[in-house]
């Protein structure tokens, strides 16, 4: 990423004294051998978009005796924040360029943990900006399986949401695509091999009033980004499909999904990335087994090979860009969210 790091490098260097490299703090030797500054030497090496992925389950964490634990938005972005090496914790860890979230509250609870990322890094609040798919869902009427009634209830409303960095990404305000409906099994229809499946957009909801609203739980929301360093476009896009697509894979009428994995893009992500270099799609498919390839005719792979969610593997990354190696399979074994996060840092 080119941010803040970097422009300290930058002023380094017009001042005459030896830059820092902008993750180790460490000096660099930036002569080309030509008489130039090497500016454009250390803007090269340091062109790369930090990525992650997580369900953060509104910051609250079930535990295996019933109970539930609060966890803070600084100590849950510290154990999903890596280095270079994928170990988290160290000076190395550089501040993320675009945090695909699932499973926030809304809107506050977006911007507070943009906030606290700012903090982290020593940025001002507002560094970070956040989006939404809906601003203040109504309560999901789904168990949380909580014996504290109001951890519980902090897990009640839930939304998806993209966070940035905006000392290296621009978001242009009609670069933000309308919310899409996950898909669902239509009540008492057979799945008949995707035929009893259906979209659900509003007004519409499951009639049983223990699920009302729970599409508003599972609506997608993407955004295309240009890198202000070189004008790269960039797509990331948010998705949770519900829990019953780990059975019945359905994306709309009659839709089993791209590659009967129950996942879809919208009519208006999907021309957003159409207009973008780099794409990156973060979902909690509720499914196992959906295959690195499953994006591919988006131009996509997707990273992460480890489970997720317990034993089971059902959160995803798909990325269109050059995706350095991890040594950790892109997975952060030490998150503090019922789901471990993913992660991809793509060079541009």
């Amino acid at each position: 990423m080119l941010g803040s790091a970097l422009a300290a490098t930058l002023a380094a260097v017009a001042l005459g004294a030896p830059p820092t490299h902008p993750a180790l703090g460490t000096p660099m030797d930036v002569s080309t051998g030509d008489g130039g500054s090497g500016v454009e030497a250390v803007a090269a090496a340091d062109r790369v978009l930090r990525v992650y992925n997580n369900n953060i389950e509104n910051l609250v964490v079930n535990n295996s005796d019933g109970s539930c634990t609060r966890i803070s938005g600084p100590d849950h972005l510290t154990s999903i924040l890596v280095d270079d090496a994928g170990r988290t914790g160290t000076s190395a860890v550089v501040a993320p360029d675009i945090l695909i979230v699932q499973q926030v509250r809304g809107t506050g609870q977006a911007e507070a943990y943009a906030d606290q990322l700012s903090a982290k890094f020593g940025y001002p609040a507002g560094t970070y900006g956040a989006i939404v798919a809906w601003s203040d869902p109504e309560p999901w009427g789904g168990t949380h399986k909580c014996s504290s009634q109001s951890l519980g209830d902090l897990k009640k409303k839930q939304t998806n949401g993209i966070i940035w960095n905006k000392q290296t990404l621009n978001l242009a305000a009609g670069d933000i695509s309308k919310y899409w409906s996950a898909g669902w099994l239509k009540p008492g229809t057979a799945y008949a091999n995707g035929a009893g499946c259906t979209l659900y957009k509003p007004p519409n909801s499951d009639p049983d009033s223990t699920d009302y609203h729970k599409w508003k739980r599972t609506s997608a929301i993407a955004a295309r980004f240009t890198i202000k360093a070189t004008g790269t476009s960039v797509f990331a896009a948010t998705m949770h499909l519900p829990q019953e697509n780990r059975q019945n894979a359905c994306a709309g009428d009659g839709d089993r999904g791209i590659a009967n994995s129950g996942i879809h893009l919208g009519a208006d992500a999907t021309s957003l990335l159409n207009a973008s270099t780099v794409r990156v799609v973060g979902i909690d498919a509720n499914r196992t087994g959906i295959a690195p390839g499953t994006l591919s005719g988006y131009g996509m792979t997707g990273y992460g090979s480890a489970a997720t969610n317990g034993s089971s593997k059902i959160d995803y990354l798909f990325v269109k860009g050059t995706v350095q190696p991890s040594s950790i399979g892109h997975t952060v074994s030490g998150t503090k969210s019922n789901h471990l996060a993913l992660y991809g840092f793509i060079t541009y």
